[in-house]
């Protein structure tokens, strides 16, 4: 993973170095703001295809019902008829994890760099580890966002700010999954829309937990993210219609 969280490293000081006439703490809040750009930006064409995608996949569901009552029971015979319709019409039902996928790593780097950039980190030779010079990393472990530092946690110096961000990331997750289960078809089967219920709610409940051990920067990212998806689902939606009005 060190290629990964060089990588992080380098992008966050391209972009530090951009907003540096910001002063030592804004133009690291910015560099963490426009490494979220960056990478929603450059996965904004998977993003488009898989909306498409499901877009597809929901005007092909009476096809699908018909397979259904077709084949009964015979699920081999069915996942075989389905999954040759989906290839006919060109649906790639797996599509969404592949953002999903790449966003992980990227994430997780950034995790540990954040947790990296910590003032009680004294030893050049961990100061430079990833590309970063002794004076970047010691002006990075100093940032702060209105007084907290981004590497401190809700327990460890950033309390306030923390809990705000807290507060944002769980609300923008439950609204990026609320928006996310509107804008696909309805979920017939009585498991299947229990799941979909549970991981709407459950997961910015898990995160409400969770986030207490997130550096402030990490907060920062995870809600300037949502942020962005949430405008994007929602142009998106407007440019490609449900069902009868789709053009996909």
């Amino acid at each position: 993973m060190s290629f990964v969280y060089s990588g992080i490293s380098q992008l966050l000081l391209l972009w530090q170095s951009w907003w540096d006439f910001l002063g030592p703490n804004w133009s690291w809040v910015a560099a963490i703001v426009f490494v979220v750009l960056t990478v929603r930006v450059a996965l904004l064409p998977l993003f488009v295809r898989q909306f498409r995608s499901q877009r597809k996949m929901q005007r092909l569901q009476p096809e699908v019902q018909a397979l259904r009552t077709e084949h009964g029971q015979d699920i081999r015979a069915l996942g075989t008829a389905v999954s040759a319709l989906y290839k006919r019409e060109g649906v790639r039902p797996y599509g969404s994890f592949l953002p999903l996928l790449i966003q992980v790593p990227i994430f997780l780097g950034l995790f540990h760099v954040l947790r990296h950039l910590r003032p009680t980190i004294t030893d050049p030779a961990a100061q430079t580890l990833y590309g970063w010079t002794v004076t970047q990393f010691q002006e990075a472990s100093h940032a702060t966002l209105l007084g907290a530092p981004l590497a401190s946690t809700f327990s460890s110096g950033g309390a306030l700010v923390a809990a705000v961000l807290i507060a944002a990331m769980v609300t923008t997750t439950f609204l990026t999954m609320r928006m996310s289960m509107i804008r696909n078809a309805p979920i017939e089967d009585p498991t299947q829309r229990l799941a979909q219920r549970l991981m709407t709610y459950g997961i910015p409940a898990s995160l409400l937990v969770s986030g207490v051990i997130f550096p402030v920067g990490i907060l920062l990212y995870w809600t300037t993210q949502n942020l962005f998806a949430l405008g994007q689902q929602a142009w998106l939606m407007r440019r490609y219609p449900a069902l009868s009005t789709a053009s996909a």
